[in-house]
């Protein structure tokens, strides 16, 4: 056990590498990338720290050059889902029972590994599975995620630290506890981190994991496993499973030691989850944490008083970077007459610019949709668009011969309720609708109003009072609220990310909000001079 109180290395902000021609990091990402497509690697399940591989191979190829084929993923079934709550519920008394200090210098040392030695590979590994160019797969695939591993320590330090007030004559305590039985980590695509992140938090205050990646992110979920192992995570505290999702959530969602689900994925999909457990309560020990991050319908407003150009760089990086696959990528813009033409202007010819293309040509903005399916939608309201009337000004082109390509299109709708101003498209695809200068009260309330979503948001004016009509209308509309700002790039420690209403329980991943959501705290009351008579002074007599 720990004797003393221990101060944690200070948390601070990953610092993002420029790639710039010539440096020295460019060089070693290139040799990277180069290597890992020289390769096919043969990805194993994890269970209990040991490699579990199947009949059932199924091949990874990078969305952008789907000729191409980066190895080879073992889908698991409904035993290997079984096998792994076994190896979580076998290694949870000795993780739990390990010093915080401990479990928390685990996830410090993966931090440093994937800061220096691993950096080139995941950031490479990132940019071929999931399309990512260089920057973007900086920012996620190693910047966030070191920061994730870092600041969830220093907050973890805080909650312990965090103790009740003593009267004379007790000490009273609060210790939080893992949780009883196993927490299931459900993590998307779209970031490196996130899936990361969602089963290593829980790990941190205790809890050991059943993790189930999506599909089009295992690539770099192995090698994230493989940091995790080399930093060295116990065998059995993290289980990595490749299953489809009903096969998962037939087994967890049955079993009576589930404790909570971490999740990030489609509204969809977690309302679902949320149903089923809901209606198998009368099977587990506790009551399941349920953790989500869902969808979102995320949108920028610009007052007459805006920059126009400020409002065009925020739309072209908001709505565009990683071809708008961000769960806050801007989607929805509201746009006064007055500012239209520069915005127009400005938004046509940044879009017209961006490069197309393999994430090997570091000079592409764009690269791929993740898969085909995605394609397929994206393609169908980009025709029904067309086909509706609605005014392309820009883009508008898609083809997947070779890989998964979107143009970045510009839709300027006739309705500000037309169907992709109010649905969640994931992709290039931007809709914005031009209001008259005049009905900026009563576009801040249709702005509220359209999307069930609200997790990210951005707001542009230089009059101030406008702004805070904008600040209370909009109060509910977003978790993370942004001001002359696009409504993308949360960094750890300083935006903690999350939005409610349809977009998830908004819990913060990254703060000391979703860790508390881990533990289970217990007060402990020790009186130093227990009474000796029960009776109390009010007893006696005149």
């Amino acid at each position: 056990m720990a004797n003393a109180i221990f101060r944690v290395p200070k948390a601070v902000n990953e610092p993002v590498k420029n790639y710039a021609p010539g440096s020295p990091e460019r060089a070693e990402l290139k040799a990277a990338l180069k290597d890992l497509k020289s390769q096919q690697v043969d990805i194993p399940m994890v269970i209990g720290g040991k490699e579990v591989r199947t009949n059932n191979k199924v091949a990874i190829h990078p969305p952008h050059e789907i000729s191409h084929t980066l190895g080879y993923f073992h889908h698991g079934d409904e035993q290997n889902v079984r096998d792994a709550i076994n190896a979580a519920l076998a290694a949870k008394d000795q993780w739990e029972n390990t010093p915080w200090e401990q479990r928390a210098a685990i996830f410090l040392k993966a931090a440093d590994l994937l800061a220096s030695k691993y950096r080139a590979v995941t950031n490479a590994a990132t940019m071929l599975g999931q399309s990512k160019n260089v920057y973007q797969a900086e920012i996620d695939a190693v910047c966030e995620l070191v920061d994730f591993y870092r600041f969830n320590v220093a907050y973890a330090t805080q909650m312990y630290s965090e103790q009740p007030y003593s009267p004379p004559g007790q000490w009273n305590r609060l210790e939080f506890r893992p949780l009883e039985g196993f927490v299931f980590a459900v993590t998307p695509f779209n970031f490196t981190s996130i899936g990361a992140n969602l089963p290593t938090a829980p790990a941190l205050m205790g809890n050991t994991v059943v993790w189930k990646p999506s599909n089009t992110q295992i690539y770099s979920a192995w090698f994230t496993m493989k940091v995790l192992k080399e930093a060295g995570l116990p065998d059995g505290v993290i289980n990595l499973i490749y299953t489809d999702g009903p096969v998962a959530g037939n087994v967890v969602f049955a079993h009576p030691d589930f404790a909570g689900i971490h999740f990030t994925g489609s509204t969809r999909t977690f309302n679902f989850m949320w149903k089923t457990i809901g209606e198998n309560m009368g099977k587990y020990k506790s009551y399941p944490r349920i953790v989500g991050e869902t969808g979102g319908k995320d949108f920028v407003i610009a007052h007459p008083s805006a920059d126009p150009i400020a409002v065009a760089v925020a739309l072209a990086r908001g709505a565009f970077e990683y071809q708008g696959q961000k769960c806050s990528a801007a989607s929805r813009a509201y746009i006064p007459k007055s500012i239209w033409p520069t915005v127009k202007e400005k938004l046509v010819a940044d879009v017209k610019s961006f490069k197309i293309g393999t994430v090997e040509r570091f000079d592409n903005f764009i690269n791929a949709v993740i898969d085909e399916i995605a394609f397929d939608k994206l393609a169908k309201y980009i025709d029904n668009a067309k086909a509706d009337g609605q005014e392309i000004i820009v883009g508008g082109g898609y083809d997947k011969t070779k890989g998964y390509y979107i143009e970045p299109t510009v839709i300027v709708a006739n309705d500000p309720k037309y169907t992709t101003m109010c649905e969640e498209l994931f992709g290039p695809v931007l809709t914005l609708y031009v209001y008259e200068d005049d009905r900026w009260e009563e576009t801040l309330d249709l702005v509220n109003t359209t999307s069930p979503y609200a997790l990210t948001g951005a707001v542009f004016s230089q009059d101030r009072y406008a702004l805070e009509v904008a600040n209370r209308k909009l109060k509910h509309a977003a978790g993370n609220y942004y001001i002359n700002d696009k409504p993308t790039g949360a960094v750890v420690g300083q935006q903690p990310f999350g939005g409610a209403r349809g977009s998830g329980t908004n819990d913060k991943a990254g703060s000391i909000l979703n860790l508390y959501r881990w533990v289970s705290a217990r007060t402990i009351k020790e009186t130093l001079s227990p009474p000796h008579d029960y009776r109390y002074p009010f007893l006696a007599e005149e």
